[in-house]
């Protein structure tokens, strides 16, 4: 039992993972959360000369339509509690950048008031260095978020309750 004849040029076959995550990857909509300068090279990096709508990338104001926030800029500890309630209103499946020295590692503020990385309180997926980083930094950035989200297994099960999502191996 088997394919007897060939299944001609308009049958692709592919894993349902395969599919979820092209789809996934080619559609993230991540919600903008500028703190401070970087935010203008977020903002470029959006606008015609870079244009992240080419890759399926529509920035979105809100977080009940956001798979993906950017966390750009300095992050105070009395602005933590807002950027946790603003992740937790993001749907799943959901990922985390951080942009700059200020939110990856908390730049040169080593004060009491600056949350030293972002990932003290979120789960950051990929780090964008830099202060302020190029928007083709960012750019870069997401690009390796679109890698990580085509090695994802199970994301269709995860979904519809079969399971938990598995990230790819480090």
């Amino acid at each position: 039992m088997g394919v007897d004849q060939p299944l001609g040029d308009n049958i692709v076959t592919a894993s349902l993972d395969g599919l979820v995550n092209w789809a996934r990857k080619s559609s993230i909509w991540p919600m903008t959360f500028g703190l401070a300068c970087c935010a203008i090279e977020m903002m470029a990096a959006g606008a015609a000369k870079h244009d992240l709508d080419r890759f399926g990338i529509i920035f979105r104001a809100s977080p009940r339509q956001s798979d993906c926030i950017i966390i750009a800029g300095t992050v105070t500890k009395k602005m933590l509690p807002v950027i946790k309630t603003v992740y937790e209103q993001m749907p799943e499946p959901k990922w985390v950048i951080a942009m700059g020295a200020c939110a990856c590692s908390g730049g040169v503020f080593d004060t009491y008031s600056v949350v030293q990385g972002i990932d003290e309180a979120l789960p950051v997926d990929v780090y964008v260095p830099g202060c302020p980083p190029r928007p083709e930094a960012l750019l870069y950035g997401i690009m390796k978020l679109q890698e990580k989200i085509g090695k994802e297994r199970n994301t269709f099960g995860s979904a519809i309750g079969l399971g938990e999502r598995l990230e790819p191996a480090a």
